[in-house]
């Protein structure tokens, strides 16, 4: 019986080019299902999920080490100078941009530099968030002695004459002073006025992290509507950002911009105009990190560099670190921000991301290479005997070995040596100039 059905008119006329060197891993799963278990085979009873269990685990495995990885990205680098990582992503192969005829230039990682949270700190080393308000008895305003965009609305406010947990209810800053109002459920100490060194913090404790935040005036809205809308610009204000406004519940962020109209992700609980309205952008950048890509990458502060060519070579480059021996920029992957950050050379390029998954994403991703079939059944094997308490170990032993033999075997034919390019290049050895 023919494998192969539909007409060749069929194929072409079709989409799914090149899908015969691979298997579905529906298909692996079946036909292990068919061929080791039942009766009078290796595998008497093994339940179905069993099966896929393990089959699902081999193909990761393989996808690191073994399996060609075919997912890349490309994208134009914004001036932020980051970009996402994508959503299967777990490794990468490598990072490169091309140039205006499509050649792909080599971006190497750089290890001089990282991008760790950052903390706020007063000017005594401690890590808090504090600021000087004036305290009036009777009041619940309280004057701060600068603009302190950074605290929010549900911030916690703690001093040595507030005995009572008190909450930031509202926040407006005029002509550089903020005034923040605490909730009406608090009840100030009596017979108290003057100046206090006040502590914010949040409502889960954490160490406050640097962030973004701006305040715009003269906005408006209207009462159970998600709409925020600006009288001239909205500035530098992104999507994303967290609004800090009492008509606001805590936490409401931004989800869209269109013009002067801000769209949220809550509605608001009042009617305002001409409001001030905190916007606070926790993006997880570091000074050290924006210090970095704000200035000349070191493998492009030299003046004697003249389109690209190193030249001249009068003792300037002794000693220099071979990472730094190229133009084609630097990066750096933050695995707590899930970005990647780029040196400033690269602003507006084309960079190519090209990374390893672990093959388990839609139906469609999850197929198998031929070269690797009889790998996955071998994987699969052994996962089931070796999970089970009544197969001899030798027998393990034995599965375990044919696994790494079949692994073994499936990575020569997947590394797609030939003998024709292996001559090209050596041929290419016998030149005396190579650049």
């Amino acid at each position: 019986m023919g494998l192969l059905t539909g007409t060749e008119q069929g194929y072409y006329d079709g989409g799914d080019f090149g899908g015969y060197q691979f298997t579905s891993l529906s298909d692996i799963i079946n036909n292990f299902m068919a061929t080791y278990i039942g009766e009078d085979r290796i595998l008497p009873t093994t339940r179905r999920s069993d099966v896929t269990f393990h089959a699902m685990r081999a193909m990761q495995e393989l996808s690191f080490d073994t399996f060609k990885s075919c997912k890349t990205q490309e994208i134009e680098v914004a001036p932020h100078l980051t970009m996402p990582l994508p959503r299967d992503y777990v490794n990468y192969v490598k990072l490169s941009w091309s140039d205006a005829s499509g050649v792909e230039h080599i971006i190497y990682p750089t290890s001089k530099t990282s991008n760790p949270r950052a903390l706020n700190q007063n000017t005594d080393g401690d890590y808090n968030l504090t600021a000087t308000g004036t305290l009036a008895n009777g009041s619940f305003d309280v004057v701060l002695d600068a603009s302190y965009a950074e605290i929010l609305v549900g911030m916690i406010v703690s001093s040595p004459n507030i005995t009572a947990v008190s909450t930031v209810k509202a926040t407006s800053t005029v002509a550089g002073v903020t005034t923040i109002t605490f909730s009406n459920s608090q009840i100030f100490p009596a017979l108290f006025s003057g100046e206090e060194t006040l502590t914010f913090s949040t409502s889960n404790g954490d160490l406050i992290e640097q962030s973004t935040s701006l305040v715009l005036s003269g906005l408006s809205w209207a009462s159970g509507e998600d709409k925020i809308t600006a009288a001239t610009s909205v500035g530098a204000v992104t999507v994303g950002m967290v609004v800090s406004h009492e008509d606001f519940p805590v936490g409401t962020e931004i989800v869209d911009i269109n013009g002067l109209v801000i769209t949220t992700s809550a509605n608001s609980t009042a009617l305002a105009t001409a409001e001030n309205v905190n916007f606070v952008s926790y993006d997880g950048i570091s000074d050290t990190w924006s210090k970095y890509k704000s200035a000349t990458p070191s493998e492009n502060d030299n003046d004697d560099y003249q389109d690209d060519n190193y030249w001249p070579m009068n003792g300037q480059r002794y000693g220099l670190d071979p990472q730094h021996a190229q133009v084609n920029g630097s990066y750096f992957i933050d695995c707590a921000t899930g970005k990647i950050h780029f040196s400033s050379n690269l602003a507006g390029k084309t960079v190519i991301l090209k990374y390893i998954s672990d093959g388990l994403g839609t139906d469609e991703e999850m197929i198998v290479h031929k070269f690797a079939e009889e790998a996955m059944y071998k994987w699969i094997m052994y996962g089931c005997l070796s999970a089970r308490i009544d197969i001899p170990e030798y027998v393990i032993r034995r599965y375990k070995k044919e696994r790494f033999a079949e692994t073994r075997k499936a990575k020569l034919r997947l590394s797609n040596i030939k003998l024709e390019e292996i001559t090209q290049i050596l041929r290419g050895k016998s030149k005396q100039i190579k650049h």
